[in-house]
């Protein structure tokens, strides 16, 4: 797999989430491509160093769709309960960065490399640091088992290569291109397989825990989730990319309860959190 052929699908990638979740409508996915061009050609398995570096153009492209919240207060917060859980983790090497994102919508994600987003909209319907660490755990797993970069593997496989590859590339106007752009906004708005989510909510829960959090943070988010109206189009991009609510509760229950009700009475902090975060009512 190429360099390049991955560099491509992760800038088209964060081209179809902006437009997706934020409804970001002139993109420029062309200039994505062109930039694409510039990530050295090699057929070996990705490493460290690019998988940052591609999950530093997403980054970007995605802040360019949805500014950071304009609160460094809060934004230090954020990005320090989500460092210390990746410190537990067993990538705590890589560049770690948290960020709140200026969106009305409730989702949150990981880029490759090191990158977590989570949207003002989820945010504030937390009530507790405990809530917020079960998400972020939950997405630093995304990152620590490389959901994202195998996902994107798996699709280029399947998708153009060699001379179709390059005549996408080089050619902005092509058939080529059109399937290439289509096919990786077709990865990203169908989401992770189930089995990636299911093993980021047990993997977080434990992140969650050996950061000192009660264990039932991430839990109550789901049932916050669960609680609301399933119609309501802030909650469309996620409940569309990811399982049911209760489905990811009972796989929970199934196989992660003993380990909850171990480390249920770790501390939720939720005055700290209420000081920093606006919280919906």
């Amino acid at each position: 797999m190429s360099r390049a052929l991955l560099a491509a699908l992760a800038l088209l990638l964060a081209a179809g989430t902006a437009q997706a979740q934020f409804r970001i409508p002139n993109l420029d996915v062309n200039r994505l491509l062109d930039s694409a061009k510039n990530v050295a050609k090699a057929t070996h398995e990705i490493d460290q160093n690019e998988e940052i570096a591609i999950g530093r153009d997403l980054a970007a492209t995605l802040l360019g769709a949805a500014p950071l919240v304009n609160d460094a207060a809060l934004q230090r917060y954020v990005n320090n309960v989500g460092r210390w859980l990746a410190s537990q983790t067993a990538r705590p090497d890589l560049p770690w960065q948290f960020g709140v994102l200026d969106a009305p919508q409730l989702n949150a994600f990981a880029v490759p490399g090191g990158t977590v987003f989570i949207t003002r909209g989820l945010l504030e319907r937390m009530k507790s640091e405990a809530e917020l660490a079960g998400v972020l755990g939950h997405e630093i797993v995304h990152v620590v088992k490389k959901h994202h970069l195998k996902a994107i593997q798996k699709g280029a496989y399947t998708a153009l290569a060699g001379d179709a590859l390059q005549m996408a590339l080089k050619d902005k106007n092509s058939a080529a291109n059109e399937k290439l752009v289509s096919l990786t906004k077709e990865i990203y708005t169908r989401g992770l397989d189930k089995d990636d989510e299911f093993e980021a909510d047990r993997v977080g829960v434990v992140f969650a825990a050996r950061a000192g959090y009660d264990a039932y943070g991430l839990p109550a988010v789901l049932q916050t989730l669960q609680g609301m109206n399933p119609q309501d189009s802030g909650l469309a991009l996620m409940f569309k990319t990811h399982p049911a609510p209760a489905a990811r509760l009972n796989a929970l229950a199934a196989k992660m309860q003993a380990t909850m009700d171990a480390w249920a009475d770790q501390p939720q902090l939720a005055e700290r959190f209420r000081a920093l975060v606006k919280v919906a009512r």
